[in-house]
C-alpha cells in the first residue's frame, strides 16, 4: 500500500504504486475533489481504500480524536466526531478506518520526552495523572463502540500505537481487549517505534512487535533517524541505513513481522521524493526480500 495525505498526488500514484500493491490509506484530504479522483482511481484500478482518521481537513482543532480523554466533554466531543465521519464514509466502503491509541497517550513521568513532537498539549496526559484503572476502563468503552460501529459501517477498526507506557507494555490487558474484540486490529508504525525505543530507556521496540504482530492489520514502513531527538522522519527504508547512525533496525524488524503475522499489509508511509527512482525500487526489493527470506 501507498499513502495520499492531504490530497489525491497523481504523480505520487503513478511513481509510488506498483502491480500487486492493495490499496492507498487517504487522511486530511483538504478537497473533495480530491477525495473524488481517489474513488475514481480505487474503482477503475481495482484498489481498496483505507482511512487514516480523520479523512477531511479542518473539522477539529486536532488530528486524532481524544477518545480517551480524562474530561468526559472531550471524550463525548470524540465519539461524535467519529460517528459524523463514519457516517460519510457510508458510499465509500472503506476497508479499513485508523485511529491513534492510545490518544491522548500517557508518558512515563520517569522519561524524558522532549525528544518528541506533540501538535498540541491536549496530546497527552502523564501518568501520574491517568491511572492503570481508568485506561481499562475507557479503552473497554472504546473497544466495544469501535466493534459496533465496524459492524454496522462494515469496516476494520484499526488503532495505531502511539507512545506506549507500563500499562501496555507490562500487562496483558490490551491483548485480551483484542481478544474479545476480534474485529478490531492493530497498526504497527516502524518508525514510532524506533523513536520510543531510542527515547525511553525501559521500551523495547522488538518486543512489542513480537507481541503484537498477530494483530496487526498494517504495517507503517518508514525510517527516522535518533540522535538527540528524531530526524529524517518518514525517511523510505534502505539497506545502506546503518543503526550505528540512529537508523532503525528496519530488517529486524521485517523478520519479525515474518515470522508472525505474514498477512500484515505493509504500506509505505515516507517520503518517496525524498529519492531516486532507482532507490524506491531498491526499497521494495529489500523490503520483499526481508519478508520473504527463508531464514526469517
Amino acid at each position: 500500500m501507498i499513502g495520499q495525505y492531504g490530497a489525491f498526488d497523481e504523480a505520487k500514484y503513478r511513481r509510488d504504486f506498483r502491480t500487486g500493491f492493495c490499496g492507498i490509506e487517504a487522511c486530511l484530504f483538504e478537497r473533495e475533489e480530491d477525495w473524488s479522483k481517489l474513488i475514481q482511481a480505487s474503482r477503475r484500478d481495482g484498489f481498496r481504500i483505507g482511512i487514516h482518521f480523520p479523512l477531511r481537513a479542518g473539522r477539529s482543532e486536532l488530528r486524532d480524536a481524544l477518545f480517551l480523554a480524562l474530561d468526559d466533554e472531550v471524550r463525548a466531543q470524540a465519539f461524535e466526531l467519529i460517528g459524523r465521519e463514519l457516517d460519510d464514509l457510508i458510499a465509500v466502503k472503506p476497508d479499513y478506518v485508523l485511529f491513534h491509541y492510545p490518544k491522548p497517550v500517557i508518558l512515563d513521568d520517569r522519561v524524558d520526552w522532549s525528544g518528541w513532537r506533540f501538535a498540541d498539549r491536549r496530546e497527552h496526559e502523564l501518568e501520574s495523572r491517568y491511572s492503570f484503572e481508568e485506561l481499562k476502563a475507557r479503552s473497554a468503552t472504546l473497544f466495544d463502540w469501535l466493534s459496533a460501529a465496524g459492524e454496522a459501517h462494515r469496516f476494520t477498526p484499526v488503532l495505531e500505537f502511539d507512545v506506549l507506557n507500563r500499562y501496555i507494555c507490562e500487562t496483558d490487558f490490551l491483548e485480551r481487549l483484542l481478544d474479545e474484540h476480534p474485529r478490531i486490529r492493530l497498526c504497527l508504525d516502524t518508525g514510532r517505534l524506533h523513536a520510543q525505543d531510542r527515547l525511553d530507556p525501559r521500551f523495547d521496540a522488538r518486543s512489542i512487535i513480537r507481541r503484537f504482530a498477530r494483530y496487526a492489520e498494517i504495517i507503517h514502513l518508514k525510517n527516522v533517524r535518533i540522535t538527540d531527538r528524531p530526524t529524517k522522519s518518514n525517511h523510505p527504508v534502505l539497506p545502506h541505513l546503518s543503526t550505528a547512525d540512529g537508523w532503525a533496525p528496519i530488517e529486524d524488524y521485517l523478520r519479525i513481522l515474518a515470522r508472525e503475522n505474514a498477512e500484515a499489509k505493509i504500506m509505505f508511509e515516507h517520503r518517496s521524493d525524498w529519492i531516486s527512482d532507482d532507490e524506491l525500487e531498491r526499497c521494495y526489493r529489500w523490503v520483499d526480500e526481508c519478508l520473504n527470506a527463508t531464514d526469517a
